[in-house]
């Protein structure tokens, strides 16, 4: 009785885990860019009253007696899926069609990738995120500049006064990765490199890396199914409350046992 009191608390304990991951996607429905998360679950130590394979007699061998010790968190998965595109009409925010990622440069001087492309002009006119962090490579905009033009395939063009055609400002590039579930999430819609991940290949949009194109005017909602979340939820709910109620009944066993001994 005392082993599924510990092992239904194991269960509670990463439902509870769960729900945090679940109230972080929905508080995240509405950021630019953002990657849901799903926890990942296995089954701990099991306990073998019975080795599996014992041998019972001469010509027969036990199918084994085991008994599991509860359930563990293992893994918080980035889900990668397309988020729904949304047309802002501002020339400097930039959804990415593919599974690319934008490159900034961190004030450590690191570099760090998102999905975000909601750019601003800081006060030289360089191509910045929400942060301040300078887009990578480096996208200047002359001050006199009366438009900004970017193709899908990440040239950056500028109409410029007196000249009769667009001067071209530099090329954009994504980068993408062997495993980017593995990416380490940093906080402000940013994501850097780890061993899972592995090193970031880079590419222009359009290229043969496949790593997407660019929209001019657009930026990528959040990829999180809020019905589907809320299903989550639910479904953790009831699982946190299954293991209550094993923690109830086998407390009350084990109070009739004590009983029993009075």
């Amino acid at each position: 009785m005392i082993r599924a009191l510990y092992t239904a608390a194991s269960g509670m304990s990463a439902q509870q885990l769960n729900l945090d991951t679940i109230a972080n996607n929905l508080a995240n429905s509405s950021t630019v860019g953002f990657r849901q998360r799903v926890l990942q679950f296995q089954d701990m130590i099991y306990q073998n009253l019975v080795t599996p394979g014992a041998a019972e007699s001469q010509d027969t061998v036990s199918a084994g007696l085991q008994i599991g010790l509860g359930t563990k968190s293992a893994a918080s998965e980035i889900i990668m899926t397309q988020g729904d595109l949304n047309q802002t009409n501002n020339p400097t925010d930039l959804a990415i069609q593919g599974s690319g990622f934008f490159q900034v440069q961190r004030p450590d001087g690191t570099i760090a990738y998102t999905r975000a492309g909601n750019f601003f002009l800081n006060n030289q006119g360089t191509l910045v995120d929400a942060q301040g962090d300078q887009l990578i490579p480096a996208i200047t905009i002359p001050p006199n500049a009366t438009a900004i033009t970017i193709t899908q395939y990440g040239v950056v063009n500028a109409t410029i006064p007196g000249q009769q055609n667009p001067q071209q400002l530099g090329q954009i590039q994504l980068a993408t990765f062997a495993n980017p579930g593995g990416l380490d999430s940093v906080g402000s819609n940013l994501y850097t490199a780890t061993l899972s991940s592995g090193d970031a290949v880079l590419g222009n949009p359009g290229g043969p890396e496949g790593l997407g194109t660019l929209q001019q005017g657009y930026l990528e909602n959040s990829n999180v199914d809020v019905v589907g979340a809320f299903v989550q939820m639910v479904l953790a709910q009831r699982a946190y409350e299954s293991d209550s109620k094993v923690i109830t009944a086998a407390n009350d066993m084990y109070s009739e046992v004590n009983n029993m001994a009075k």
